[in-house]
């Protein structure tokens, strides 16, 4: 039986990962803690409400250096704790205006200075900063990434996706198969919506922040698309937690 392996979250989009062993998720909402936060940068073109596109946010697939970040969140402070092989750790509170500074000048060197450069921190006032216009969750296929890294070469981590869910027992990119399918996690029931298009984040190596893997390319010569992983939205509301058989229902 297909099980799940690891959950992770990105409290402030692009900006870090952190691995987690359960989580309670609720009806029509994203997982708890990610995307909480994204960084604007210079060029943005924000309205100041609601959900906004990728390319309005600082983001691995322009500045692959930020795709090295692990984070580690305190949920009941807000705090959260950054990390990067070429940066001491940086402590700060993202909704504290007045770390933004200190912030800013943490990341600035991991930013290209031919990018446009981040400028400052937004909230997600009720829908998390996805790359969806709705509130997802992403499921990704353990045998799709031994698969895809076979092809390429290398071992691809499960960081380089920014996926949510991860899981195993499933044939290479049977998940694919289950959009418009309803899916069993835990206590907790999901809609497959749609296949996840891949960008160049995914030819980022997240242990030191360079291109490493044409995932892209691999992906298009194999397969004759982008995808990998499925989006998926909550339909009824439960706990979810490493080693929760995964099934169709």
């Amino acid at each position: 039986m297909p099980a799940l392996t690891n959950i992770f979250r990105h409290p402030i989009k692009a900006h870090g990962v952190e691995q987690i062993s359960a989580a309670s998720v609720t009806q029509g909402q994203g997982l708890p803690w990610d995307r909480v936060w994204a960084v604007a940068h210079e060029a943005s073109k924000l309205n100041g409400t609601g959900w906004s596109r990728c390319v309005n946010f600082t983001r691995a697939a322009k500045a692959p250096k930020v795709h090295a970040i692990t984070s580690t969140l305190d949920e009941a402070s807000g705090t959260l704790t950054l990390s990067h092989p070429d940066r001491k750790d940086f402590t700060f509170q993202p909704d504290d205006d007045r770390q933004l500074t200190g912030f800013l000048a943490w990341v600035k060197p991991l930013v290209p200075a031919d990018r446009a450069q981040s400028t400052h921190i937004i909230r997600a006032s009720e829908q998390a900063m996805t790359d969806t216009d709705f509130p997802s969750i992403s499921l990704n296929n353990q045998a799709s990434r031994r698969a895809l890294s076979h092809h390429v070469g290398t071992e691809l981590s499960m960081e380089r996706f920014r996926g949510n869910l991860w899981v195993d027992g499933l044939a290479p990119f049977e998940e694919h198969e289950w959009v418009g399918k309803t899916i069993a996690i835990g206590t907790a029931i999901f809609e497959g919506v749609d296949v996840i298009e891949r960008c160049l984040a995914t030819t980022v190596n997240t242990a030191t922040g360079n291109r490493d893997a044409d995932t892209l390319g691999t992906l298009e010569a194999q397969y004759g698309h982008r995808d990998f992983g499925l989006a998926m939205r909550v339909i009824e509301s439960g706990d979810i937690k490493v080693g929760d058989e995964v099934s169709l229902v």
